[in-house]
């Protein structure tokens, strides 16, 4: 490596459905490897890095609450698919030679540590990827909010957001052909414009705590190696300043 990452740690929020094969549902191990070779591009970058995996892959709370479902007992469960999610990462990780670990907010005796701060600033610090699962271990709060919070927590340099598009649009791109990609832009300019970039509880945390957000196209090779050299051509840098 001849240079160094433009970020020293990141927090790199997942949707769980990145880990979905072709039947629409669940863990999918082809295109769970697909996704820990992306990450390994990160680590590579010499950029030290946990992950978020949401669970839209396997059970959604809000949705089960809407069929009637209690919201914390919906939220639960949901919380518990994220932990799926993390081991299987971790799995497939583990097969390319990245060294990773999980923390949970809701331990599992012998399956999964429980979150702690300390230990998992140590981790990074060895450069080992750690996976936080089970969100915030409260329900009525989002992965997106939990991705905000132990990235404060850690004191991580950005929050990266991989979505299924390259970036922050004036309006929706798949919707509008005459939307417009922003490379960086302001808080400020993100609630003056009411642009989707997280919920407004985690992009709330961001902004207080002048935590920037890259929101990005996960799965195309070589996009995070940009990024982390400080190229925001596919991506969009949320930040104080534009």
């Amino acid at each position: 490596m001849t240079s160094q990452p433009h970020f020293r740690r990141i927090l790199l929020k997942l949707s769980g459905e990145m880990l979905k094969g072709p039947s629409g549902f669940g863990i999918d191990s082809t295109a769970t490897m697909a996704a820990a070779s992306r990450i390994k591009e990160a680590v590579a970058s010499g950029s030290q890095v946990a992950i978020i995996i949401g669970a839209g892959n396997l059970f959604r709370g809000q949705a089960g609450s809407r069929q009637g479902m209690d919201r914390s007992c919906a939220d639960n469960i949901g919380m518990l698919a994220t932990c799926m999610n993390a081991l299987a990462m971790r799995d497939a990780l583990e097969g390319i030679g990245v060294r990773a670990e999980v923390q949970s907010a809701m331990a599992i005796t012998g399956v999964l540590d429980p979150f702690d701060q300390r230990r998992a600033d140590q981790l990074l610090n060895a450069g080992v990827v750690v996976l936080f699962a089970a969100g915030t271990g409260h329900p009525y709060f989002t992965t997106d909010t939990c991705a905000a919070l132990r990235a404060c927590e850690i004191h991580a340099d950005a929050v990266f957001k991989g979505t299924k598009v390259n970036g922050v649009y004036s309006a929706d791109p798949m919707k509008d052909p005459t939307a417009t990609r922003y490379e960086r832009v302001s808080f400020q300019t993100v609630l003056a414009k009411r642009l989707q970039v997280m919920d407004a509880t985690a992009f709330s945390l961001c902004q207080d705590n002048r935590l920037p957000i890259v929101v990005f196209k996960f799965g195309e090779e070589g996009v995070l190696n940009d990024i982390m050299r400080g190229n925001f051509s596919a991506a969009t840098l949320v930040s104080v300043d534009d």
